[in-house]
This record gives structure tokens, sequence and C-alpha cells, in this order.
């Protein structure tokens, strides 16, 4: 039986947001991975956290968004492994749990730039495929020796940052239009980022 394909989208989605979901959706329906799979982060090594609302509370946000959604997923690998988490150490747990299932990392043409910086990255370009997504004013290129295994897709460019949302929220604003509706009354609700 063929392995099934899963890309692995990583994020804090603090919170998820209508960017995310147009992304994954186009990756799950024009590139050959038949999944797509949220890993939500509890603190990214290369990010401040001061900002970052609670885990649990942003696994129920990327769960709440995902729910009608059959082959975009949400894990919570990273809860269960030593902090910070680092994707290769993400990618071989998801490989060892998931034997039957084949992993492919999905990063913004941002991150590709510092690559360079993330934790065994020759490994992960060894052991992995990666697809690159188009960020704007980022000029991307893939070096022969790595376009085996490194991707560029053609994905929609959205720009909304969860950053804008948050301090919008804060302000005052309504941001129904960017987020999941779901999303957006369970922040409302529970009274999030406006601190």
């Amino acid at each position: 039986m063929p392995a099934v394909h899963i890309g692995i989208f990583s994020g804090s989605f603090n919170p998820i947001h209508a960017g995310h979901l147009i992304l994954a959706n186009y990756i799950s329906e024009f590139t050959p991975l038949d999944e797509v799979w949220f890993v939500v982060t509890p603190h990214n090594p290369l990010k401040e956290t001061d900002e970052l609302l609670d885990d649990d509370i942003r696994l129920e946000m990327t769960r709440l968004a995902l729910e009608e959604f059959d082959n975009i997923k949400v894990s919570d690998v990273e809860f269960h492994m030593p902090r910070p988490s680092y994707t290769i150490d993400t990618l071989t747990r998801l490989t060892n749990e998931h034997p039957d299932k084949d992993f492919t990392l999905i990063i913004g043409g941002d991150n590709w730039k510092k690559f360079q910086r993330w934790k065994e990255y020759k490994r992960l370009i060894s052991h992995y495929r990666i697809l690159v997504y188009p960020r704007m004013g980022e000029e991307m290129m893939i070096p022969e020796q790595f376009r085996a295994s490194v991707q560029l897709i053609q994905a929609p460019i959205v720009e909304i940052s969860s950053t804008f949302i948050r301090e919008s929220i804060r302000n005052g604003k309504n941001m129904r239009a960017f987020l999941p509706s779901k999303v957006y009354d369970f922040i409302v609700r529970k009274g999030l980022y406006r601190i």
C-alpha cells in the first residue's frame, strides 16, 4: 500500500487566520500531498514568546478552524516533546510514530532564506522533501544541489499577519473577515488579545 503523503505546516498560530487556511487548502488540492497537518508549536526557537497565548488555547483555535476540512488536520505532537522544539526532531518523531506516512515540510520563502540557521538543516534537506511557498517581496532561489528535494510552489500570496490581527483586536477593530468564523467567535467570547 503506498504511503500517505503529509505536509507539515508548523507555526504558533497566534491566532490561526484566513491566510493560513488559504495556503493549506491550496497545497492540499494542488500539490501531490494527500493531507496538510498544522503542527501547533509551543515555542519557536527563533521567535520571542511575549505575546504567545497558552498552548492549549492556540490548539483549540486551530481545531475550530479545521473542523470542516477533511484533509487538513491539527497535531499537538510538539506539546509532548522537549522545548524548544526543533523541526528535525518533530519530523523524526512523526516518521517513527507513523511509518506508513511520508512527510514533507512546508515553509515560507522568508524561512527558506534563513534555513541554514535551522538545527541540522542539511539532514532535513536530505531526509525530507520541502515545499517553499512565496512571500511578498521575497526573491527565492533554490540552489542546484537542493532541487531534488526542495521545490518552489506558486501558492496564492495572502499578506495577513497574526501580529496585525492581534494589534487590531487590541485596538477594538472587527477582524471577522480575517479569521475563520468559529475562531473569531472564540476570541471574542474569551476576550483574547485585549490586553
